[in-house]
């Protein structure tokens, strides 16, 4: 998958994108990745790539023309890739998403600064908005950076075990379960029995029901989005029990 990342400080990304899942995507040529500099596409002696916005105000806001320049040039290269601007305003990345945007042939990942960018280039040129979440960032190359390691896992061959990827937290709508490794008593914290049996359906089950609990507790609007079978039904009616209990 082509990911194209257009930006005013491509050094940010050359840490995260050097190490790690990404990187070694990258060695196996499951990704490309390319770094445009924005402010290579201004007209002026000092690449200037903002301006202050009409009708006053705070901050700056990025100008059309290099950012234009810059799409049209790598779009010219890659006309099947979407253009998906970073914004607090775009629809949140979530599992969903990630899946739906990886079934792409590829991306042009605009990022975002200062005030935002001057809004003719949403009109003219963007497909999709994405957005972490409801906060504001400096810009949007950690979006960006977000949005390539959440589509990068689900490329096959990406992780060292595809079960990874099926089993990731909202790969079924459902929180993921809790894990454990070595030691099985940690300062008198112990390792479930279940997953200490050696039978596989009895940890299958734990998991499940764990995973249940956690979605449960943490983040019960997912239970609403999620088919749920009758024995998801009766884990749910003893996790009532156990909390109450508890409390």
């Amino acid at each position: 998958m082509k990911f194209d990342i257009l930006t005013l400080f491509p050094g940010m990304f050359s840490g995260p994108f050097d190490e790690s899942i990404i990187k070694r995507a990258q060695e196996k040529q499951l990704i490309d990745i390319s770094l445009h500099n924005i402010r290579s596409w201004a007209t002026d002696r000092h690449q200037t790539a903002d301006d202050s916005p009409y009708g006053g105000g705070a901050g700056m806001v990025m100008k059309p023309e290099p950012l234009a320049a810059c799409i049209e040039s790598v779009k010219g290269d890659n006309p099947h890739s979407l253009v998906v601007i970073t914004s607090p305003h775009g629809r949140r990345l979530t599992h969903r998403v990630a899946q739906e945007l990886s079934s792409r042939p590829g991306l042009i990942l605009v990022c975002g600064r200062y005030e935002g960018i001057d809004e003719r280039i949403r009109t003219l040129y963007a497909d999709d908005d994405i957005s972490l979440g409801d906060f504001v960032l400096s810009g949007g190359e950690i979006a960006a950076m977000a949005i390539v390691d959440a589509i990068t896992r689900l490329i096959p061959g990406s992780l060292g075990s595809e079960e990874s990827a099926r089993l990731d937290s909202f790969s079924d709508g459902l929180l993921e379960y809790p894990h454990y490794t070595r030691p099985a008593d940690f300062n008198g914290h112990t390792v479930p029995d279940p997953l200490l049996s050696g039978n596989h359906e009895l940890i299958r089950k734990w998991r499940r029901k764990e995973s249940l609990r956690k979605t449960w507790i943490l983040r019960p609007d997912l239970l609403d989005q999620v088919t749920l079978t009758g024995e998801d039904r009766k884990f749910l009616k003893e996790i009532d029990q156990e909390e109450s209990d508890g409390e």
